[in-house]
Protein backbone atom coordinates (compact mmCIF):
# COMPACT_ATOMS: atom_id res chain seq x y z
CA UNK A 1 0.00 0.00 0.00
CA UNK A 2 1.39 3.86 -0.85
CA UNK A 3 2.13 5.85 1.81
CA UNK A 4 0.45 8.83 2.13
CA UNK A 5 3.15 12.44 1.41
CA UNK A 6 2.09 15.61 3.21
CA UNK A 7 4.02 17.79 0.70
CA UNK A 8 2.34 15.78 -2.45
CA UNK A 9 -1.36 16.43 -0.25
CA UNK A 10 -0.86 19.69 0.04
CA UNK A 11 0.08 20.59 -3.39
CA UNK A 12 -2.85 18.92 -4.46
CA UNK A 13 -5.49 20.55 -2.52
CA UNK A 14 -4.05 24.44 -3.62
CA UNK A 15 -4.20 22.80 -7.48
CA UNK A 16 -7.62 21.46 -6.94
CA UNK A 17 -8.36 25.07 -5.22
CA UNK A 18 -6.70 26.46 -8.38
CA UNK A 19 -8.71 24.82 -10.81
CA UNK A 20 -11.76 25.31 -9.41
CA UNK A 21 -11.60 28.88 -8.94
CA UNK A 22 -10.54 29.14 -12.63
CA UNK A 23 -12.63 26.55 -14.33
CA UNK A 24 -15.37 25.95 -11.97
CA UNK A 25 -16.87 22.60 -11.19
CA UNK A 26 -17.70 21.89 -14.62
CA UNK A 27 -14.05 22.27 -16.15
CA UNK A 28 -12.60 20.27 -13.01
CA UNK A 29 -11.26 16.68 -13.51
CA UNK A 30 -9.01 14.35 -11.53
CA UNK A 31 -7.49 13.74 -14.60
CA UNK A 32 -6.62 17.41 -14.99
CA UNK A 33 -5.85 17.89 -11.27
CA UNK A 34 -3.53 14.96 -11.48
CA UNK A 35 -1.51 15.85 -14.55
CA UNK A 36 -1.01 19.62 -12.95
CA UNK A 37 0.24 17.84 -9.88
CA UNK A 38 2.48 16.00 -12.11
CA UNK A 39 1.22 12.43 -10.41
CA UNK A 40 -0.80 9.74 -11.22
CA UNK A 41 -4.25 9.63 -11.19
CA UNK A 42 -3.76 6.59 -9.19
CA UNK A 43 -2.20 8.57 -6.59
CA UNK A 44 -5.14 10.84 -5.60
CA UNK A 45 -7.35 8.01 -4.88
CA UNK A 46 -5.26 7.26 -1.75
CA UNK A 47 -6.14 10.44 -0.71
CA UNK A 48 -9.41 10.87 -2.05
CA UNK A 49 -12.21 8.18 -2.90
CA UNK A 50 -13.70 10.45 -5.70
CA UNK A 51 -13.72 13.85 -7.18
CA UNK A 52 -17.01 14.65 -5.00
CA UNK A 53 -15.00 13.42 -1.63
CA UNK A 54 -11.59 15.52 -2.74
CA UNK A 55 -14.19 18.57 -3.33
CA UNK A 56 -16.12 18.31 0.34
CA UNK A 57 -12.85 17.55 2.55
CA UNK A 58 -10.70 20.44 1.18
CA UNK A 59 -14.10 22.42 1.12
CA UNK A 60 -14.50 21.28 4.92
CA UNK A 61 -10.86 22.10 5.36
CA UNK A 62 -10.91 25.84 3.79
CA UNK A 63 -14.41 26.35 5.95
CA UNK A 64 -12.80 25.37 9.22
CA UNK A 65 -9.71 27.49 8.89
CA UNK A 66 -12.65 30.24 7.53
CA UNK A 67 -14.63 29.79 10.96
CA UNK A 68 -11.72 29.31 13.55
CA UNK A 69 -10.28 33.21 11.97
CA UNK A 70 -13.57 34.80 12.30
CA UNK A 71 -13.92 34.01 15.73
CA UNK A 72 -10.23 34.54 16.41
CA UNK A 73 -10.07 37.25 19.67
CA UNK A 74 -13.88 37.86 19.62
CA UNK A 75 -16.19 37.19 22.09
CA UNK A 76 -20.28 37.07 21.65
CA UNK A 77 -20.15 38.84 25.39
CA UNK A 78 -18.39 41.65 23.29
CA UNK A 79 -20.91 44.72 23.08
CA UNK A 80 -22.24 45.12 19.10
CA UNK A 81 -20.11 47.51 17.84
CA UNK A 82 -17.10 46.16 19.26
CA UNK A 83 -17.37 42.74 18.20
CA UNK A 84 -18.90 43.30 14.92
CA UNK A 85 -16.01 45.54 14.31
CA UNK A 86 -13.84 42.41 15.23
CA UNK A 87 -15.87 39.91 12.70
CA UNK A 88 -15.07 42.67 10.04
CA UNK A 89 -11.22 42.98 11.05
CA UNK A 90 -11.21 38.77 10.96
CA UNK A 91 -13.20 38.92 7.89
CA UNK A 92 -10.95 41.14 6.17
CA UNK A 93 -7.38 39.69 7.43
CA UNK A 94 -8.84 36.16 6.22
CA UNK A 95 -9.86 37.31 3.09
CA UNK A 96 -6.57 39.15 2.12
CA UNK A 97 -4.26 36.77 3.55
CA UNK A 98 -6.43 33.79 1.56
CA UNK A 99 -8.03 35.10 -1.83
CA UNK A 100 -8.31 31.97 -3.39
CA UNK A 101 -9.40 30.13 -0.64
CA UNK A 102 -11.98 32.69 -0.24
CA UNK A 103 -13.01 32.34 -3.94
CA UNK A 104 -13.01 28.53 -3.90
CA UNK A 105 -15.20 28.29 -0.92
CA UNK A 106 -17.59 31.27 -1.99
CA UNK A 107 -18.19 28.33 -5.56
CA UNK A 108 -18.92 25.39 -2.71
CA UNK A 109 -21.52 27.51 -1.34
CA UNK A 110 -23.40 27.87 -3.79
CA UNK A 111 -22.78 24.26 -4.78
CA UNK A 112 -24.81 21.09 -3.80
CA UNK A 113 -21.34 20.19 -1.71
CA UNK A 114 -22.29 23.06 0.48
CA UNK A 115 -24.65 21.39 3.36
CA UNK A 116 -22.55 17.86 3.32
CA UNK A 117 -19.41 20.30 4.00
CA UNK A 118 -21.05 22.61 6.54
CA UNK A 119 -22.86 19.25 8.53
CA UNK A 120 -19.55 17.39 8.36
CA UNK A 121 -17.63 20.50 10.61
CA UNK A 122 -18.23 20.04 14.58
CA UNK A 123 -16.54 23.83 14.38
CA UNK A 124 -19.60 25.06 12.55
CA UNK A 125 -22.12 24.35 14.81
CA UNK A 126 -20.18 25.76 17.68
CA UNK A 127 -19.55 28.88 15.03
CA UNK A 128 -23.40 29.11 14.34
CA UNK A 129 -24.33 28.91 18.42
CA UNK A 130 -21.75 32.24 18.86
CA UNK A 131 -23.02 34.21 16.39
CA UNK A 132 -26.70 33.79 17.80
CA UNK A 133 -25.51 34.13 21.04
CA UNK A 134 -23.92 37.59 19.71
CA UNK A 135 -26.94 38.62 18.05
CA UNK A 136 -29.17 37.88 20.71
CA UNK A 137 -26.94 39.82 23.23
CA UNK A 138 -27.05 42.91 20.88
CA UNK A 139 -31.15 42.84 20.62
CA UNK A 140 -31.26 42.03 24.48
CA UNK A 141 -29.37 45.37 25.20
CA UNK A 142 -30.92 47.19 22.34
CA UNK A 143 -27.51 47.43 20.83
CA UNK A 144 -29.50 46.15 17.13
CA UNK A 145 -32.96 46.75 15.26
CA UNK A 146 -34.68 43.75 15.33
CA UNK A 147 -34.71 42.49 11.21
CA UNK A 148 -34.52 39.15 9.91
CA UNK A 149 -31.22 37.20 9.43
CA UNK A 150 -30.82 37.74 5.64
CA UNK A 151 -31.30 41.77 6.22
CA UNK A 152 -29.07 41.56 9.27
CA UNK A 153 -25.98 39.59 7.11
CA UNK A 154 -26.76 41.80 4.13
CA UNK A 155 -26.35 45.05 6.13
CA UNK A 156 -23.82 43.48 8.48
CA UNK A 157 -21.69 42.28 6.25
CA UNK A 158 -22.21 43.24 2.82
CA UNK A 159 -20.32 46.87 2.77
CA UNK A 160 -17.17 44.67 4.06
CA UNK A 161 -17.49 41.69 1.35
CA UNK A 162 -18.05 44.66 -1.83
CA UNK A 163 -15.05 46.50 -0.42
CA UNK A 164 -12.99 42.72 -0.53
CA UNK A 165 -14.37 42.31 -3.89
CA UNK A 166 -13.23 45.67 -5.02
CA UNK A 167 -9.37 45.11 -2.98
CA UNK A 168 -9.11 41.60 -4.58
CA UNK A 169 -10.08 42.76 -8.10
CA UNK A 170 -7.65 45.76 -7.41
CA UNK A 171 -10.00 48.08 -9.20
CA UNK A 172 -13.32 50.20 -8.14
CA UNK A 173 -15.90 51.09 -10.27
CA UNK A 174 -14.58 52.70 -13.15
CA UNK A 175 -11.21 50.98 -13.21
CA UNK A 176 -10.12 53.04 -10.77
CA UNK A 177 -7.31 51.41 -8.55
CA UNK A 178 -8.31 50.09 -5.48
CA UNK A 179 -6.73 49.23 -2.17
CA UNK A 180 -8.69 48.77 1.05
CA UNK A 181 -7.47 50.89 3.81
CA UNK A 182 -8.44 50.46 8.15
CA UNK A 183 -10.21 53.68 7.26
CA UNK A 184 -11.71 53.18 4.30
CA UNK A 185 -12.88 50.02 5.79
CA UNK A 186 -13.82 52.18 9.33
CA UNK A 187 -15.82 54.95 7.11
CA UNK A 188 -18.29 52.21 5.61
CA UNK A 189 -18.17 50.33 9.16
CA UNK A 190 -19.42 53.73 10.71
CA UNK A 191 -22.15 53.99 8.39
CA UNK A 192 -22.94 50.06 8.59
CA UNK A 193 -23.47 50.22 12.37
CA UNK A 194 -25.58 53.68 12.42
CA UNK A 195 -28.00 51.11 9.75
CA UNK A 196 -27.78 48.42 13.00
CA UNK A 197 -28.51 50.12 15.80
CA UNK A 198 -31.87 51.61 17.11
Amino acid sequence: MRVRDADKEKLVIEMAIDQIVRDGFQGFSMNKLAKACSISVGTLYIYYKDKDDLIQKIGAVTALQFFTSTVKNFSPKMSFEEGLWKQWENRAAFTMKYPKEVAFFEIIKHSPHSEIILDSIKEFADFRMIMKEFIDNGLRNKELVPMTFEAFWSVAYGPLYTLLNLHTEGKSMGGKPFKLTKEIMKEAFSRTIKALKP
